[in-house]
């Protein structure tokens, strides 16, 4: 029998209950899925990861351990900030917020712009806006300044070289079956960089005012613009059994099917409450603490508890998401912040409870991306992953500028922050809610005459 025509014997699978696939993530017997392995199987596995992969997950890990690190550590100079400036807290939290926003409208356009060109010079290019945005608040003498630098050129930088720039690269090159874990390898990379960056801030801050502060952050930005690179790889395959039986799109077709497909709104809801939480918790907890008489050691020492404790729920989110539905862990997830806010704001509060709520919703903090990204690659594919990801992402940022200045204004206006607590515990519940309803069944293409000069106006 020649070479070419001998049967091979199915490769043994694991079961689900011990980490295998998923039923409808297992490949047919005798047939060689070449989705797989969208770059091509290119010899050592790693854990499950061709050499390409591993080089851009690495890689991107890197690059999410800086620019999330820094970007986590903003809620530390609130206070200086505003006495400097001589403003109050919504001030600074407006700038926050301004941020979240252009970190959200821009990120459809970045996203879409790497699928179609690829990602290392969208990564590049939000490495230098975001070493501008740093330099040049050190300038900033009143808030329209702060707006600028702070508020509007670090939001498009974020939005040029953070999650869904690298996990639309990494979803490209890993397996099906591994790409929720590579998600939260990547969504545990920023928290890391949380936990790793804003105690040095916080040090930073000590021995410098602000201003030097800031420019020592600048000059670690730089940093992102060299690590951009090692996230280059060649377009997925459309070759094999997968692509024929999902017809490649042109993005204007994609939108279209995204826009139509009512569980992509659902968990576009569900996503502005995270980004509500989150932004709300960063930007204005340490000041919270402050209030209630915690030192500005406990303060980032919370923070850091978030980045820290975030590694292990991201990473475990993504592990789970294997074996169980996203819905469903999206849906026990913004449950569990509802308690754990809940039970925050009953105990009395002292340096024990700071630290233990940092660490709760620390593991509860970002574990809702690999799952929510996943959920869209399941449903729509990663042909698009980029872009269907940045809608996605621009309704979480819809959720982070209410939180970051909504928690300013509410503070100003009321004297406190118990009204916005109470806000976080009644989303948290719908969240918990309207994830439940959504079909994750990934749509039904129907062939077209015109596939094949699509797939060549789609780039691919």
């Amino acid at each position: 029998m020649s070479r070419d025509n001998a049967v091979l014997p199915p490769v043994p699978t694991l079961p689900v209950c011990c980490g295998g696939p998923l039923p409808d993530q297992q490949a047919s017997p005798g047939v060689s899925d070449t989705s797989s392995h969208p770059d091509g199987f290119d010899g050592d596995d790693t854990a499950g990861f061709s050499r390409t992969a591993v080089r851009v997950l690495v890689c991107g890990v890197a690059m999410l351990i800086l620019a999330m690190g820094l970007r986590q550590s903003f809620g530390i100079f609130q206070t200086p900030i505003s006495m400097d400036l001589g403003t109050g807290r919504q001030v600074f939290g407006l700038a926050i917020a301004i941020q979240n926003l252009l970190w959200g409208v821009a990120q459809p356009i970045t996203g879409a712009i790497a699928d179609r060109y690829g990602p290392v010079r969208v990564l590049a290019g939000g490495g230098v806006v975001y070493v501008l945005g740093l330099g040049l608040a050190t300038l900033a003498a009143d808030p329209l300044g702060l707006n600028v630098t702070l508020g509007v050129l670090v939001g498009l930088a974020l939005a040029g070289c953070t999650y869904v720039t690298v996990l639309g690269a990494v979803g490209r090159v890993v397996s099906a079956e591994q790409r929720t874990t590579a998600f939260g390898i990547c969504t545990a990379a920023g928290s890391f960089g949380m936990f790793a960056v804003v105690p040095g801030a916080q040090g930073l801050l000590d021995a410098l005012d602000w201003q030097g502060a800031f420019l020592v952050m600048a000059v670690a930005a730089s940093l992102l613009i060299p690590i951009a690179f090692g996230l280059h790889a060649r377009a997925p395959r459309q070759g094999g059994p997968a692509a024929a039986a999902t017809p490649p799109q042109s993005m204007e077709r994609a939108v279209r099917e995204a826009r139509s497909h009512r569980g992509y709104w659902l968990l576009n809801f569900g996503f502005f409450v995270c980004g509500f939480h989150v932004a709300f918790v960063a930007t204005h907890l340490p000041a919270y603490l402050t209030d209630s008489g915690m030192s500005p050691a406990i303060n980032a020492w919370a923070l850091a508890l978030i980045g820290l404790f975030n590694i292990f729920g991201s990473y475990l989110a993504g592990r789970l998401g294997r074996v169980h539905r996203e819905k469903y862990l999206l849906s026990l997830l913004y449950l569990a912040r509802g308690v754990l806010i809940t039970g925050f704001l009953v105990l009395p509060l002292t340096p024990v409870t700071a630290l233990a709520f940092g660490a709760g919703i620390g593991f509860l903090w970002l574990g809702t991306v690999p799952l929510t990204s996943g959920l869209v690659a399941r449903v729509f594919g990663v042909q698009y992953l980029s872009m269907l990801y940045g809608f996605t992402f621009m309704f979480h940022q819809f959720g982070a500028f209410l939180g970051a200045w909504g928690g300013g204004y509410a503070y100003d206006v009321l004297g406190s922050y118990e009204a916005v607590w109470l806000a976080s515990i009644a989303l948290a519940l719908f969240a918990a809610l309207v994830h439940l309803p959504i079909d994750d069944a990934a749509p039904v293409r129907a062939p077209r005459a015109g596939g094949v000069a699509e797939a060549e106006e789609a780039g691919t």
